[in-house]
This record gives structure tokens, C-alpha cells and sequence, in this order.
């Protein structure tokens, strides 16, 4: 192993996303952590030291790493072939995984499915097939969006447009799809017939904003907007990337209020977190707007489009939830994580609040007096820095440390994501003990 020619390597060439780059050179506000090997809930990095991963490789890993049954998968679809191309041309493995996420839902309502690379470019497909069926059905002025404050749908320019945190998107706003931020569902009723109009759909993550520091919704709001959405001919795009395949203890977030999207954006859990793989799935109707002839057809696709690798990635990780009943051992999960988190908020000062949503959470760290640090300060990547002589990896939001492990990790693994969390946010309070007035 040679970590230093690698970290040598990666500071001279390499640029990594939401970083700022100059400290990342500096080493700050640690050295970087180069990552070789997972088993399971474990990483291990170029040393040998092995780490919790508590934010599932940024919200993707489902069964853990290295999982038997989706690398047997990988191996034998890759002495087949690795990809092959989707244009034009079908392949035995994305017949399958479609055909196995239609059935997850009612007959005739998600019949469709459009594969593409990642959650971005999942999001971009359903705002551009959403503007292509308002004009093919004869209802060109329905082309803007609505979103929410704080929303992230992506990075690519269209889903960017729709992203509501104004430090990531503001620069890019103007050239994007038209849009209107809302705070929630009282300014959605409060809208004039004008702009309802004008709008062609609703964009949301359901139950929990993930980027706006693990937020959820209030209960029922989800299906208030679906009611919503059908009182008024909008369409509703449902942005389960991070909520989709288990995270928030059922298979889709949408399935806790029973509700059924006009577009269901999947990316992340879908092959397991194992490969690059994205789903747009899409009502039937909306589908059959697209049919009858060359200029209605959607000239949208990516190179990688439906690859054969992540298809098979995504199927063994559908039969894994069944071999392994993995949504029926949730419940028990989810209890004991929100015992060990409300414990954690009890006991440290400058836990503000837990926020939770089945095995998605989050843990903001605030002032004792309740005031938010200054950003500058940058509290919760020093706290996430500092777990990791706890054995725990993960990644803040602000700082808001973000608790998002494998669905397949176990109780004893949850307390030592939660005991490692404690134990830094108390190292980090005794190193600025002289702080204390402020802390």
C-alpha cells in the first residue's frame, strides 16, 4: 500500500465534489482517508483501519459491501458481456429490472421506465419528458415547476434550476427550467389561479429533504399534495434517489401515504449501491403521449443507458430484500437507532435536535443557548473528522451529521455508529473546553 503516492497523486490531479479544493491540498481539516475495501457495514482505508460506514458511501450502499449474492451477480452477467448498447437494442437483465419495478406498484400506474446513470440525470428526464407531454397534448404555457426551499434534485442544469439551496444554485438559476420555491403546503394552497396555470408539475422528496440538513415533512403533507396535484391537473415528480429502496423502512417513501407519483426519479439503492445506475418510471398515459411517430418520440439517453452490470447489480439487490427479509428486520433497526439518538441528544449540550425518519437521520449540533455556530467555524466536519478514531465514517450537512448506514447493519453496529458520535462531539467540547461560554 502506498498512501502517500496515492493522496501525492490525488492533491496534484484530482478534483472531488463539494470540496473546497484548497483546503483538501492543505490537508484540512484532516489528511485525506483513501478507502480500499469494505466488508459489510465496514470500510477499511489504505492503513488498514476499519470505520463504520454511517452515511452508506453518500446514501447508496443498501446490503453492505461486498455482499456475496450481488458480487456473484456482477460476475456472471460480466462474463456475458459488460454493456451493450440501449439504443435501438434490448437486453435480458433491464427487461427484467423494469418488469420487476412496475410490479411494485398498482396495474396501470407506473408502466414505464426510463434508465439513465444517476439521480441527476433521473430527475433531468422527468422534467424534460414533463415539458415535452405538456406541449405534446397541447398545453404549451404548462412549463414551469414548483419546488420546494432548501429542495436538492441534482446537479445537472435542469435539476439544479429546480434546487432550492441558494449557496449551491442561485449562479445558475437563469438558465434553467422556470420554477417556484415554495415553503410548503400552505403556499402551495395559497397560489393564484394564474401561476397554477402556468405549472406543469410538482417536484418533492418525499417525507424527508435529505440535503436540507435530514428535514422531514410533516405527516400527511405528502398525500395533501397528491390531492393537490389532482384538483388541478399538476403533475407530481417524486424524488426518491435518497428515500427509495428501504431507507425510510418501506421500499418507497410515497408507499407510507399510499401515494402513487406521475414520475418516480430512482438512482443510489437501485443497483444497491454497487454501480451507476438511475430509473425515471413514469404513468402510462404520459407514456403514450410520446407514441405515433418520429417528432414525438423522446430524443433523451445517455452511452450507459440500461449497461448491463448495474442492471444485474439491481436485480440481485431486489432478490437480497427478499432472501433476506431485509424490510421486515427494519422496525427493530429503527427502534433501537431512535433509542440510541434521543440517549445521544440527553446527554450532549450541543445536540440541538435529532431528526429521524426510519434509518435516515440527522444530528445538529447547535450552541448550548441554541444558536446555530458560525458557519466559518465549520463544527460538524471537525466532529465527523474526529469519529473516525471511533471507528465511524460519515459526512455533515452543516453541521448536521448525517447517520445513513447499510440497511444490513446490525444493532451492535448501530451503537458504536451512535457511541462513536457521542464520543467525538464530547472530545470536540473538551478540546475547546476554554470555549465553554461559547460552546
Amino acid at each position: 500500500m502506498n498512501t502517500e503516492h496515492w493522496i501525492a497523486a490525488d492533491q496534484a490531479h484530482c478534483w472531488h465534489p463539494f470540496t473546497r479544493q484548497d483546503d483538501w491540498v492543505r490537508g484540512e481539516p484532516a489528511d485525506p482517508l483513501v478507502l480500499v475495501e469494505g466488508d459489510g457495514s465496514w470500510l477499511v482505508d489504505s492503513e488498514g483501519k476499519r470505520y463504520i460506514d454511517g452515511n452508506a458511501s453518500i446514501w447508496t450502499n443498501v446490503h453492505g459491501h461486498k455482499h456475496p449474492l450481488i458480487n456473484q451477480a456482477i460476475i456472471d452477467q460480466l462474463g456475458k458481456v459488460a454493456h451493450t448498447s440501449y439504443l435501438g437494442f434490448a437486453n435480458p437483465r433491464a427487461s427484467e429490472l423494469a418488469e420487476r419495478l412496475c410490479a411494485m406498484f398498482p396495474p396501470k400506474t407506473l408502466e414505464r421506465v426510463f434508465f439513465s446513470d444517476d439521480g441527476s440525470t433521473a430527475v433531468e428526464c422527468a422534467l424534460k419528458m414533463e415539458i415535452q407531454y405538456r406541449i405534446q397534448t397541447g398545453q404549451p404555457e404548462r412549463v414551469h415547476f414548483i419546488a420546494f426551499d432548501q429542495a436538492y434534485h441534482g446537479d445537472t442544469m435542469g435539476a439544479a434550476s429546480l434546487g432550492g439551496v441558494g449557496e449551491f444554485f442561485d449562479q445558475f438559476r437563469k438558465f434553467g427550467f422556470p420554477v417556484k420555491h415554495l415553503g410548503g403546503l400552505d403556499d402551495l394552497e395559497a397560489l393564484d389561479h394564474e401561476v397554477i396555470e402556468k405549472t406543469a408539475a410538482v417536484i418533492i422528496e418525499p417525507l424527508i429533504q435529505g440535503v436540507n440538513q435530514i428535514r422531514p415533512w410533516p405527516k400527511g403533507m405528502l398525500a395533501k399534495l397528491r390531492q393537490w396535484c389532482d384538483r388541478h391537473g399538476v403533475h407530481l415528480i417524486l424524488d426518491e434517489v435518497m428515500t427509495g429502496f428501504g431507507r425510510t423502512g418501506k421500499m418507497f417513501a410515497c408507499q407510507h401515504e399510499e401515494v402513487i407519483p406521475d414520475y418516480l426519479c430512482l438512482a443510489k439503492g437501485l443497483s444497491g449501491g454497487y454501480l451507476p445506475l438511475a430509473a425515471t418510471m413514469v404513468r402510462g398515459e404520459i407514456y403514450n403521449a410520446f407514441l405515433g411517430g418520429a417528432d414525438k418520440a423522446l430524443y433523451y439517453g445517455h452511452s450507459y443507458t440500461a449497461n448491463q452490470l448495474g442492471c444485474a447489480a439491481g436485480l440481485a439487490s431486489l432478490r437480497v430484500f427478499e432472501q433476506e427479509k431485509t424490510l421486515e428486520q427494519l422496525p427493530q433497526k429503527i427502534e433501537f437507532l431512535s433509542e440510541q439518538l434521543a440517549k445521544l441528544a440527553d446527554d450532549e449540550p450541543l445536540v440541538y435536535e435529532v431528526r429521524q425518519c426510519g434509518m435516515i437521520a440527522g444530528i445538529e449540533l447547535r450552541a448550548r443557548d441554541g444558536q446555530p455556530f458560525d458557519k466559518q467555524w465549520r463544527i460538524g466536519e471537525k466532529v465527523s473528522v474526529m469519529a473516525r478514531e471511533y471507528q465511524v465514517l460519515t459526512r455533515p450537512i452543516l453541521d448536521t451529521l448525517v447517520v445513513m448506514p447499510p440497511l444490513s447493519i446490525s444493532i451492535d453496529e448501530i451503537d458504536i455508529l451512535c457511541s462513536g458520535l457521542a464520543s467525538a462531539i464530547r472530545d470536540y467540547v473538551g478540546m475547546h473546553h476554554e470555549q465553554d461560554e461559547v460552546l
